[in-house]
């Protein structure tokens, strides 16, 4: 459990959030707000789709974008939906857009002239049905593909269509996901529709998408210059390095009994190099020797494989 930062608040006001260690991924802010933007355009896009095909008034708006495991985003979902299962390379994994079944048949009832009141069967949907919710699925894809263009240059292709969503199994269970919600009205019929896209395979193109635009050859230059300053300063750090032999084991009854003049042998051969490490991690090696007054380490080649 993390606690918020600490204000001026009663205590009783303050807001426990809880960590879920298993799933240290965070969608950043900035990733979010690119998706927003994009989902944004595309509810607009999916708006006019509804109202030409169902020749209804139809309100599509952005409800929420979050992060969740697979396995979640299915328990939000009712025991029988209307999920598309598809692929969008270049993006890796598989996607779902889900449209739940009742909304599915008031869609269809629209279609067929119907008055696609609220209370329709929750049914398969029969080959006639398909067609025509197979055709909205595909306008929607399309707009989507040009919404997200400027994150993912993706191209949907329809792999599957399941009604239950524990045999939708476009990701492992654990696998994390970002669900995007919107929210659809038809006349006076609302429901919600998800579109699910695996975290692993969105997340370089979001990476992508948010770096910073190209820089002018002034701000090229001073970025070189900086770069430069900061590798000379770099390799003027002084770094505490170590000359040692090798590690000799004695039992702590040996330790025990020393007493001065006692010597210990050293399991170091007298033609092995020492060894130079820094923050205990060998780089190098060397000879003992000297220089002047001042004892030295002349660096040699590979040493000899240990005896």
């Amino acid at each position: 459990m993390s606690l918020t930062a600490p204000s001026s608040r009663p205590a009783a006001e303050r807001v426990v959030t809880p960590y879920d260690f298993r799933r240290p991924i965070q969608l950043s802010r900035e990733h979010a707000r690119i998706l927003q933007v994009a989902f944004d355009s595309f509810a607009h896009q999916a708006m006019t789709v509804f109202t030409s095909m169902l020749r209804r008034v139809c309100q599509v708006s952005l409800g929420s974008i979050e992060q969740h495991t697979y396995a979640e985003y299915v328990e939000s979902l009712g025991s029988t939906s209307y999920l598309t299962v598809f692929s969008a390379e270049p993006m890796a994994g598989l996607c779902v857009i889900e449209m739940p079944l009742g909304t599915a048949m008031v869609c269809v009832d629209h279609m067929l002239g119907g008055p696609g009141g609220t209370q329709q069967p929750l049914r398969p949907l029969t080959e006639i049905e398909s067609v025509g919710v197979t055709g909205l699925v595909d306008r929607l894809l399309t707009q989507m593909r040009g919404s997200l263009d400027g994150v993912i240059p993706m191209e949907p292709e329809v792999r599957t269509v399941e009604y239950s969503p524990q045999f939708a199994q476009a990701a492992g269970a654990n696998d994390v996901v970002v669900v995007v919600t919107l929210d659809l009205v038809v006349e006076e019929v609302r429901s919600r529709l998800s579109v699910c896209l695996p975290f692993h395979g969105l997340l370089p193109h979001l990476v992508a998408a948010a770096a910073p635009a190209p820089v002018s050859d002034r701000e090229r230059a001073i970025r070189g210059q900086s770069e430069a300053l900061l590798r000379a300063q770099f390799e003027e750090v002084p770094v505490e390095v170590a000359v040692r032999f090798r590690p000799t084991h004695v039992t702590p009854t040996t330790l025990s009994d020393l007493a001065p003049g006692d010597v210990i042998r050293l399991s170091h051969p007298a033609t092995a190099p020492l060894a130079i490490s820094a923050d205990d991690t060998p780089f190098a090696h060397a000879t003992a020797g000297t220089k002047g007054l001042r004892l030295a380490a002349l660096i040699v080649g590979t040493p000899e494989e240990e005896r």
